[in-house]
């Protein structure tokens, strides 16, 4: 199933997205069956069955084209993103595989929709882009072992985790470099979990202005999603609807001789196989 958050003019909407052009209103079919993605997400277990017989009726279709899609948990309670876990963006960075899983925050208030422009912040222009597969977390828990970790995950997007180089990489920490408004759009929807028979089978890639940049597969995960779930909650407890970036390929903007950052006008096209696509035209911070 995959499962939205728009708006089609008169506030926020749950929607399923069936076929390729048109989504069903939750919200308008079943007005009082929750209060957002989150509180969605939290009681799955008994509203599914509601959600699938919503979709069935097919009542309450609009077109995808009609609507404007936002990220599919608008206000997460936590971002999570790791750095340097796939092989070969290790190799460009120039550092050397880590030990222990290297992990940061994104401010919630980064958080941005999968097709709304992203913004070049005043204070810099060393923007960059990252397409990530994305996490989001359905059965909260603590120290879930590896092996209990899918059972925790309600389903996956995609996402870019937009990079300001300066700020990430004047100081040991990463997160104000990674938490500039605006710099964390995903979606365009949450792909149930169930409906991915191997989510470390999945190309993965990214373009500039059409131009190919980031082209791999998730199976190059240094650290898989089952592990990352596992380290993170031996620190913490997950919650339904935290979202986790798992990591970006080889083929950033900062690792190109010369190094191309983003400008305004230039579009970045994120996509993972069975996910969908994202998109976002960059703009310069008013």
């Amino acid at each position: 199933m995959r499962l939205a958050t728009f708006t089609a003019g008169n506030g926020e909407e749950l929607g399923v997205v069936t076929g390729d052009n048109d989504i069903i209103s939750i919200t308008r079919a079943a007005p009082h069956l929750a209060l957002d993605m989150i509180d969605l997400i939290s009681h799955w277990g008994e509203r599914r069955d509601n959600v699938t017989e919503i979709a069935n009726a097919r009542e309450h279709v609009l077109p995808l084209s009609g609507v404007r899609l936002l990220a599919p948990v608008p206000r997460p309670g936590k971002i999570f993103a790791i750095g340097l876990n796939y092989a070969d963006h290790i190799e460009e960075s120039g550092m050397d595989t880590p030990e222990h899983q290297v992990w940061f925050t994104k401010a919630v208030t980064s958080v941005n929709a999968p097709y709304d422009p992203v913004q070049i912040p005043k204070v810099t222009q060393f923007v960059d882009y990252e397409v990530e597969l994305v996490a989001i977390i359905g059965r909260g828990g603590k120290h879930i072992n590896k092996e209990d970790a899918p059972a925790h995950i309600f389903g996956y997007c995609v996402g870019n985790d937009v990079t300001e180089r300066m700020w990430q990489h004047r100081t040991q920490q990463w997160s104000l470099g990674k938490s500039f408004d605006t710099h964390a759009p995903f979606g365009p929807w949450i792909t149930t979990s169930d409906e991915i028979e191997d989510i470390h089978a999945l190309n993965i890639a990214s373009s500039v202005n059409g131009e190919s940049r980031q082209n791999s597969n998730t199976k190059h995960l240094v650290f898989n999603v089952w592990e990352q779930i596992e380290h993170l909650s031996q620190a913490m407890t997950l919650e339904p609807g935290d979202v986790i970036f798992t990591g970006t390929p080889g083929g950033i903007g900062a690792a190109m001789d010369p190094r191309q950052f983003l400008k305004k006008g230039d579009v970045v096209r994120c996509e993972i196989e069975k996910l969908g696509v994202i998109e976002a035209t960059f703009e310069n911070e008013e």
